[in-house]
């Protein structure tokens, strides 16, 4: 650091090394964000940039429910899989970090990379492979297959989420919770649940987006009668370069940023006084 003062050339080229190149990655970050946005309110009659005039007709297309029946539908059963796929994240994930809490470090270290592996997996490999194990047991692609395909690829994640926030906890305030005569369960609803919430709510988040977002795994796993929102996007492009795909995007691009606008402000840690 002395060395730096000394001579400001390195700490030049360091400053222009950080911040260019962050600002070069910030830029291939938003920039598709923002010309899918802007093809969204084209007024042409196909996916182009720059778009043709300004017009909502798209997304009054999007919401017809006669014309985007088949995307509605889309819409809904990934919705219910994304939803279900965050409740049975809960079941296994929550009582998980807890547990892990409880164990011997050398117990953690063995079985925690055990319930990580399937972050590490290429999801298409997964969605493959279950497919190829589902027919040997005598199952056939459907939504609850799907749903567990996506809890088991991205169940890991709310784990994640919530062990980092229990790796702060003070064991001291369930020890006093036990002290002072409640059940383990009164204690479980009362103490270490709600400090666990930050990293619960966070990774939901994460599991939904992810569920709502994925191909992989549906792309096995779901039948004829279950299809997703992102299979149905790449239909309508394969198609006819539909602009409602852009219309789409935009929807979930801002409800995307509403959320993590919302979950910013309710798991702020509150202003010291």
């Amino acid at each position: 650091m002395r060395d730096m003062k000394e001579n400001p050339v390195p700490a030049l080229l360091y400053k222009v090394f950080v911040f260019g190149f962050g600002s070069l990655c910030v830029v291939y970050l938003v920039a598709p964000i923002v010309i899918a946005l802007t093809m969204s309110f084209t007024s042409g009659q196909t996916l182009k940039y720059p778009p043709e005039g300004f017009s909502f007709r798209w997304y009054e297309a999007l919401l017809d429910p006669v014309r985007s029946a088949t995307e509605h539908a889309a819409a809904w059963n990934s919705l219910k899989i994304a939803g279900l796929a965050v409740l049975g994240a809960l079941l296994f994930a929550v009582p998980a970090t807890i547990g892990m809490t409880r164990m011997r470090r050398s117990m953690v270290g063995t079985i925690e990379p055990l319930l990580l592996a399937p972050l590490v997996l290429p999801s298409l490999v997964y969605g493959l492979a279950a497919l190829i194990v589902a027919n040997f047991v005598g199952l056939q692609p459907s939504l609850w297959l799907t749903v567990t395909g996506h809890v088991v690829v991205f169940g890991p994640l709310m784990y994640r989420a919530a062990s980092v926030v229990a790796q702060g906890l003070n064991p001291s305030l369930a020890e006093a919770s036990t002290v002072m005569g409640a059940t383990w369960f009164t204690t479980l609803r009362r103490v270490t649940i709600p400090l666990l919430m930050p990293g619960i709510l966070a990774g939901a988040f994460l599991v939904f987006i992810q569920s709502l977002d994925n191909v992989s795994v549906s792309l096995f796993l779901a039948d004829a009668q279950t299809t997703v929102l992102p299979l149905r996007m790449f239909a309508l492009i394969e198609e006819s370069l539909d602009v409602r795909v852009a219309a789409i995007s935009g929807i979930l691009i801002g409800l995307t940023l509403v959320v993590m606008l919302v979950a910013r402000r309710v798991l702020a840690p509150p202003k010291q006084a």
